[in-house]
């Protein structure tokens, strides 16, 4: 038995034993996301399920941070915090600023690497590639598992059967401390993927033709989930581009199934690493987060999470969703009616099918093939096809970036790398770069770029008055070698799809909670924690309520404010009077009808409230103005975690604000004010009593009676935050 036979035969079969999580099953039905978060739910009651709309904290299997660890570093020490709770959780990569030089910025590298090594962190060190790359590539990133990162591209995870999705720097700097973080289980959405792709149509046309043909905020905030007879003929690097792009499209997550083509491309992942491990040479540095190299004649520790046990674990134990899971919508999409598309310009909302940019042409100035999106070894392979004995357009720079050293690695063996070089192409380390604006190649002032990237919002990849558009890594070859956004030559049009749109079709379901179950568990209250919150009705008939409209930015930066002043201004920019009429009611109501009580003015409002900027001050405003609890149809993400970081309840109630806007609203529509005009309704004698521990919103409509509402339970993680003052309070009580 040869020496590296005999290596990797002790490598699959000698590994330790490996002890699975399991999931929930059967009744009370689930989803896919829902059963990956019920894995990872942490101090649940005995025998609850989870369910969209809930908030648990969770504790993940691993968080990325990147260029921002250092302001998390910061972060975690303000904290007094000293250990982290768990060396092996967080993930430290380095590829943002690559390209960056300065003094400065190789002292903050060299201060997240030294953090590292004091604290036993894996790290990767500029160059080696972009942290979502490194994610899956590193098996961090697994079937089945839970992983985020301080990066709103963390849904890439997706692709891989894993549930990933963004957290904010305080969120990172918790987990470092505690293990955890609080999360509000989002709807779930299925999007079937249907039919065959024709040749020449690629996965980044899907998710191109997605966010453009579904442009009205149909996931916004939302998780999908993949299905669909077309998904077992899309590629792992195809699928791993759509998962990161359900971000542009508005998604919090995107996730595909576990099935026999995911295991077979971890096979050959799986020995590749152990071959590469073979051959390499000892690492150079200490922190690098790799096994040692094989020796052909004594048995050494492979690696630690690319093992076949634990890929037929992950395979033997695959989450899939039960028969009558609630989704929020049913959205479909036939492949074999899709040709290739094309994004922008500035704006993923807008896709148009390539042969319709043909005439007239647009020429360009510059052209990427760069980023966690589109830059792994198959995307290069693409463009060298098309680029092979070519040249790059006179006029025209194309710059190229592999996701990965060890990407890079690959293409270059295989003679792609060489290919595009040779074709003209200015090659940059690999990490993000252009993708968001950093480093050298940026789009300039009236310039006119296509991208394989995910992002062409105005200013995004260089100068605000220049044009992106977004396409698959063929025709952004195509386009770098013609100086005109144009397939390649082997695409014929005559025989794609011939249809003026691909087929969709969009089912949209009451995702709404369930009414209260009489024999569901009643959610366990911390003490301290309210099993009531009750008062007066304050409607803001509004979608899309900003933050500016509810905290100026004039008063942003004033960090000497009072929590008085601040109440003084709350909601100014939307309405002048609200503070004065909400001042006026907490001089005028009663206590709470019980000690299990806690009172205060309810406000009530539309969807998307506290879009824009991520101010803080938004929250603990209302806070501070004696609010302790907003109804919406639905909240801001960021808004949602800065208000629940602060103390500040929040809860769904779709029907409620239905009701209060045909009841209260000007035509019966939010965005006109009440029906006499006014930006802020106070029905006299309606009042709201919110259930936390059995879920449901109660209205007293004055002498007309009452109506109860279904709203979610205010689970645990809500709660601890919420009797230690929030987050930060929460960490230090954790310690």
């Amino acid at each position: 038995m040869s020496g590296l036979y005999r290596a990797l035969s002790w490598a699959r079969h000698s590994r330790p034993a490996y002890h699975p999580r399991f999931y929930a099953t059967v009744s009370n039905p689930q989803t896919l996301v829902e059963k990956i978060v019920q894995k990872y739910a942490v101090d649940l009651p005995a025998g609850a399920k989870v369910h969209s709309g809930d908030y648990v904290m969770i504790k993940p299997e691993h968080v990325m941070t990147h260029d921002n660890t250092g302001p998390v570093i910061s972060k975690f020490l303000s904290l007094s915090c000293s250990k982290l709770d768990n060396p092996k959780q967080p993930v430290f990569a380095l590829d943002h600023d690559v390209q960056n030089k300065s003094d400065t910025n190789q002292a903050k590298y060299r201060k997240i690497e030294a953090f590292a090594k004091e604290h036993g962190v894996d790290f990767y060190p500029a160059g080696r590639g972009i942290g979502h790359q490194i994610i899956v590539e590193e098996g961090y990133a697994w079937p089945g598992k839970m992983v985020v990162a301080s990066d709103s591209h963390s849904n890439h995870y997706g692709g891989v059967g894993c549930l990933g999705t963004a957290i904010v720097r305080t969120d990172a700097a918790g987990i470092w401390a505690t293990g955890k973080f609080w999360w509000q289980i989002p709807r779930v959405v299925s999007v079937s993927l249907d039919g065959k792709l024709a040749p020449g149509v690629t996965g980044k046309d899907v998710i191109v033709a997605l966010a453009g043909l579904f442009n009205k905020d149909e996931v916004l905030n939302a998780a999908i989930e993949f299905t669909g007879s077309g998904i077992e003929h899309i590629s792992i690097d195809e699928r791993l581009t759509i998962a990161n792009m359900t971000t542009e499209w508005g998604a919090v997550a995107g996730v595909f199934p576990v099935d026999q083509r995911l295991e077979e491309w971890y096979d050959g992942l799986i020995k590749k690493a152990e071959l590469r491990r073979f051959l390499t040479q000892p690492a150079t540095s200490s922190q690098a987060p790799l096994p040692v190299p094989s020796d052909p004649i004594h048995t050494t520790a492979g690696h630690p999470r690319l093992n076949v046990d634990r890929l037929r674990d992950a395979v033997s134990n695959r989450p899939t969703p039960d028969a009558g899971a609630r989704y929020a919508a049913r959205l479909s999409l036939d492949l074999s009616t899709l040709v290739p598309h094309v994004s922008g310009p500035n704006s993923v909302k807008v896709a148009t099918a390539l042969p319709k940019l043909l005439d007239p042409p647009i020429p360009i100035n510059k052209a990427y093939l760069v980023s966690c999106t589109n830059s792994r070894a198959s995307d290069i392979a693409a463009a060298a096809a098309v680029l092979r004995g070519k040249k790059v357009a006179p006029g025209v720079e194309f710059y190229i970036a592999a996701a990965s050293s060890r990407v890079q690695e690959d293409a270059e063996a295989a003679g792609d790398w060489q290919a595009l070089v040779d074709a003209g192409a200015k090659t940059l380390p690999a990490g993000c770069g252009p993708c968001i604006g950093l480093g050298v190649g940026l789009l300039e002032k009236g310039e006119v770029g296509i991208s394989a990237t995910n992002r062409n919002y105005k200013g995004r990849m260089g100068h605000p008055e220049a044009i992106a558009y977004l396409a698959s890594p063929a025709v952004v070859a195509a386009s770098a070698a013609k100086g005109v956004i144009c397939g390649p030559e082997s695409l014929d049009l005559n025989v794609l799809p011939q249809y003026e749109h691909p087929k969709i079709s969009i089912v949209e379901e009451n995702a709404a909670p369930a009414q209260a179950d009489a024999d569901a568990p009643v959610e366990p209250l911390l003490e301290g924690f309210p099993e009531y919150f009750e008062g007066p009705l304050v409607f803001a008939p509004q979608d899309n309520l900003t933050t500016d409209g509810m905290y100026p930015g004039k008063y942003t930066y004033q960090d000497d404010i009072t929590p008085e002043r601040q109440a003084e201004v709350v909601m100014e920019n939307y309405d002048p009077s609200f503070a004065a009429s909400i001042r006026e009611l907490r001089s005028t109501q009663p206590e709470a009808s019980s000690s299990s009580s806690r009172a205060g003015s309810i406000l009530l409002s539309g969807y998307n409230f506290g879009t824009g900027s991520s101010r803080e001050q938004a929250a603990t405003a209302i806070k501070n103005a004696g609010i302790p609890l907003v109804i919406c149809g639905s909240f801001g993400d960021i808004y949602k975690r800065n208000a629940i970081n602060n103390g500040l309840i929040l809860i769904e109630a779709p029907e409620l604000i239905s009701d209060l806007t045909e009841r209260f609203a000007k035509d019966g529509v939010r965005g006109k004010g009440g029906k006499d005009g006014e930006l802020t309704v106070i029905p006299p004698g309606w009042k709201v009593k919110v259930d936390t521990r059995r879920g449901g919103v109660t209205v007293t409509m004055g002498e007309e009676g009452e109506k109860t509402y279904p709203s979610a339970k205010v689970g645990r993680s809500v709660q601890e935050l919420w009797v230690n003052g929030g987050l930060e309070g929460f960490i230090r009580a954790s310690l």
